[in-house]
């Protein structure tokens, strides 16, 4: 993958000093999706490294990994599932806990998601890691409903908080801007 690429993403985005509370630098995507050049060169980049995957679906977690999920699988042209926050999706549902510093959370996604294609390749995507509990409880509800999560993707990773490490013993993974 291009460096130069890689600089423009990394580049177009923007910190913001103590949100959502004090002592967080908030990695704000939204500076990402209004460059067309920055945003154009990440789904580019995207399309390039899963073009050979052979995948059937792009599972993007809520909120902001259906804005990158559904844009690749039109570009992939496959199905896009999102994995919501628990009462969210209106159809039966099979979800996922996971912890929290202050308690728990909780994933879920249609049982029938994947159109009952057992073994179904799917990727999974998001804007952002850090501790990893999201994306482990959406990597294990896509294999808990008879897919194969074949790699989890992340726009950036905060290296420094170990959550890629997590996900990368439940799938492989990938992330393009990493922020030690």
């Amino acid at each position: 993958m291009s460096d130069r690429r890689i600089e423009l993403i990394e580049n177009s985005l923007r910190d913001v000093a103590d949100f959502p509370q004090e002592g967080i630098v908030f990695k704000d995507i939204t500076t990402l999706l209004n460059d067309p050049k920055a945003y154009g060169a990440l789904l580019d980049m995207l399309q390039e490294r899963y073009c050979t995957y052979n995948l059937d679906f792009i599972a993007g977690i809520d909120a902001r990994g259906f804005i990158f999920g559904a844009a690749l699988a039109r570009d992939l042209g496959v199905g896009f599932v999102p994995i919501r926050k628990k009462g969210k999706l209106p159809y039966t549902t099979v979800s996922e806990k996971y912890a929290l510093e202050y308690g728990f959370d909780e994933v879920e996604i249609h049982i029938d998601a994947f159109r009952d294609k057992k073994g179904a390749r799917v990727l999974l995507i998001d804007d952002l890691i850090a501790t990893g509990g999201t994306a482990c409880a959406a990597a294990s509800l896509i294999n808990k409903v008879g897919a194969s999560c074949v790699e989890a993707c992340f726009i950036v990773s905060l290296e420094f908080l170990d959550g890629i490490e997590k996900v990368s013993k439940i799938t492989d993974s990938y992330s393009i801007v990493k922020v030690n």
